[in-house]
This record gives C-alpha cells, structure tokens and sequence, in this order.
C-alpha cells in the first residue's frame, strides 16, 4: 500500500464497474510498486483477476477504487470471498486483496477499508504491512496471532560472503574481489532523515524498498562448491531419519482422497479454510497464477494422509512451501512431507526455501523444521487477522493456536510467480 499522505483534490471512492478504469488501476500499481518490474505485467493481473472471479463464490468478488477530480484511479480494494469451517459451521468470509493507495492520498486507505467492511460480513485476513494491519485493526479487525516464517539455504550463493583467511586464499590462488552485494543494503531514510540500521540479508531482498548497495566480496566459486556439497550431505543425513519409513509420491490430480482429507482435518481442526478437491483445483489448477506446482502426497490404509503443494518461482531461484497439510496429529506424514519438499527444491535447483505456516496439528513441528535446517525470520512473519459477524464464532477464530493455515491460503501468494 502507498505511503499515507495529505489530500490535495477532492476524491470519491465508487465500485470499480466501468472496465475503462481497469488502466487507472494498472498505473497506480506501477506507481506504488515501482521496485517490482512485474507489476508492468498488465495482463498478469487481468488474469488474475479473471481467475478470481471464476471461484464458486466468484459473484461476491466486490472492487472500489478512489477516483480523483480528473478522473485518475487513486486508490484500489478488493474483498476476495473464501467458505472457511469455523467449528464445523460452513461461513463465507472475506479478505483484503490488491490494496494501494497513491501517495497524495494516504487517507484514502481508511476509506476505501471502511467500504469493505460495510460491504462485508467476516473478514479473515494473513498481512505483514504494519500500516495496513493499523487501518484493519481500527475498523474491527483483530490479530489472532503470527504466522511461522521459516527459511532454508540451498545454495550459499544467497548468502553475504564470509571473510577467508589469507592461508586459505594463498591455497586456493584467490584474488580479492568487489562486487554489487546482493541483499546487502540500509533502509531508507526515516522520517527524521537519520539513516536506520543495515537490513540483514534475507530482510533486504524482500523488503519494499528497492535497496541501496554497498560492495562486498562475492564467495569464490571453490569455496562455493564446497559449501554447497556440504549442505547436500548434511540434507541428506537429517532426511534418513524423518518420517518414520513413510514415502511421498507425487499427485497428478485433486481426486475425491483430498475431499475425505479435508473433512477429517475439519473435524479436528476449529478453524480452516475449506480445502476441498473443487477448491484446491481452483486454487492451483490450470489459470491459477501458480500454475504449475508440484503436489506430493503422502498415502495409507486410511487413504490420503496428507500432501505438499511446492511452487518454484519464474526466476528458479525461489522455493516456495504453499501448503503442507495432514491429519491431526500426523507427524510422521508432516516429516516425510518436509524432506521430500527439500529434496524437490534441491533437484529443482532453487537456492532458497520459504514457508509461511500457522503451526498445528496438521503442519510440521518447529522443531521438525529446525532438525531439518531451517532456520526462522520473526522480522518477516505474517499476522493473521479475523473479524466475524456472530460473537461465538469470533471468539472461537481470535486464537491462532485454533487455526490450520498456511501461506497458500491468503491473498498474498496469489501474486507470487
């Protein structure tokens, strides 16, 4: 979302029902985003759109823009509907997506939060922008609780370059190098003007301010080569005893066996999204902006026992963890799940891992994750925030140790390719 700032024309927020301010749109988000080449993807985001309106609950998809005086698109929201089971009560409930706000007309953020709510009855929401939570949080909304943000290296290439000492440098006839530093950056300047704190690394390549640099050295290729085989061992070693001998394959369709999942996990679970076999085609099928991902899945007696849906990005550097979901109480699957996820995104070639998770009964542990050489970003967690009309059923949702949520299920991955 765009800096708050001061009016300086008069702006009305009206739904978006005329296709010709589709273009509007398309330029404050190139406005807002300018760090982010792919929002210049205008068609990307026409299919998105496209994509969303073909959910079962298409028809409850509501849009508002803020229009200046001159007839300029200063301002954009969407309420994107979802059915989620609230203690085994089916309820439609709807959540912020595609929200920006030009610069000049910051207070337009409020107004066009308040449209949503009038227009909406539950609200469930998973946002890391601290400025946007503020907006949610005065008009109802209520913070349940952080998503985990756990992260694994596949390739030190992502890492800031250590310093090697001379002897080794000698053996290895390397020459001092200086180079851009990828990820290596300060933030910008505060409203004081002073400069804030160097950004560690991981921080630094998603925050969204594009970045200043500084030189550093990059890892010499030997020095690279070696880590990286390392890490491949070590992989390897932590993997044998995950799992329990169980084995994971890999799912061409969403069948009935996800249905009969979804259903046990519903029954176990107080708070989910409804993940069913028509949703999660929808969700990840053909014209889906994820589209293709990988699903492993891991079976039993009982039939489908859990699955993993993995994303890498367009790039190929990016590995993404959407979705790992289980029974309750299933461990054994979740640590089989989680090493043939590593193992996937290792012979994909990315370099990095990320999942966001609410832990519960239906993820791996964090200590699974741990063991298995993830390590955690609490600067870069989601929060997940709900507002529901009935009181019982906001007080059930207010707890995040009740939910079984993942990134795949918010709006934020939507726009992830």
């Amino acid at each position: 979302m765009g800096d708050f700032g001061v009016r300086t024309t008069k702006v009305r927020v009206r739904s978006l029902d005329d296709p010709t301010l589709e273009s509007g749109v398309a330029r404050l988000r190139m406005h807002a985003y300018p760090q982010f080449p792919e929002t210049r993807d205008v068609e990307f985001y026409s299919s998105a759109y496209r994509w969303l309106e073909s959910h079962p609950l298409g028809d409850g998809l509501h849009r508002w823009v803020a229009v200046d005086d001159d007839d300029q698109v200063v301002g954009h929201l969407a309420a994107t509907p979802q059915y989620y089971r609230i203690n085994g009560q089916r309820v439609v409930a709807h959540t912020p997506c595609d929200y920006m706000v030009h610069a000049r007309h910051g207070f337009q953020a409020l107004t066009l939060m308040r449209a949503f709510f009038r227009a909406t009855e539950n609200y469930v929401s998973c946002d890391m922008v601290p400025a946007v939570i503020e907006v949610e949080s005065r008009l109802g909304a209520e913070v349940a609780g952080q998503l985990q943000y756990a992260a694994k290296l596949l390739n030190v290439s992502r890492l800031p370059a250590p310093s090697i000492p001379s002897p080794v440098r000698r053996l290895l006839n390397l020459r001092g190098q200086t180079v851009t530093a990828r990820g290596y950056a300060s933030r910008p300047e505060t409203p004081g003007g002073s400069e804030a704190e160097p950004l560690d690394a991981e921080n630094a390549e998603e925050h969204v301010t594009p970045p200043l640099v500084r030189p550093r050295a990059s890892i010499p290729a030997p020095i690279k080569g070696l880590l990286n085989g390392g890490l491949r061992l070590v992989d390897e070693a932590l993997g044998s005893v995950f799992g329990g001998g169980l084995r994971a394959e890999v799912i061409e369709e969403f069948d009935e066996s996800f249905d009969e999942l979804f259903e046990k996990v519903a029954s176990g679970v107080t708070c989910v999204p409804e993940k069913d076999a028509a949703f999660l085609r929808w969700r990840y099928g053909p014209g889906s902006p994820q589209y293709p991902v990988t699903v492993l899945g891991v079976k039993g007696e009982e039939g489908l026992l859990g699955y993993a849906v993995l994303m890498v990005t367009s790039t190929g550097e990016d590995g993404y963890v959407l979705d790992i979901t289980t029974l309750p109480e299933r461990r054994d699957v979740a640590q089989t799940l989680l090493r043939e996820s590593v193992r996937f995104f290792r012979r994909a070639g990315v370099q990095i891992i990320r999942y966001r998770f609410a832990g519960s009964s239906t993820s791996p542990r964090p200590d699974d994750l741990r063991r298995l050489g993830f390590f955690y970003r609490k600067g870069r967690r989601n929060s997940l925030l709900v507002r529901f009309k009935d009181p019982g059923m906001h007080e059930l949702a207010r707890a995040i140790a009740a939910w079984s949520y993942t990134v795949g299920d918010g709006e934020g991955s939507f726009w992830t390719r």
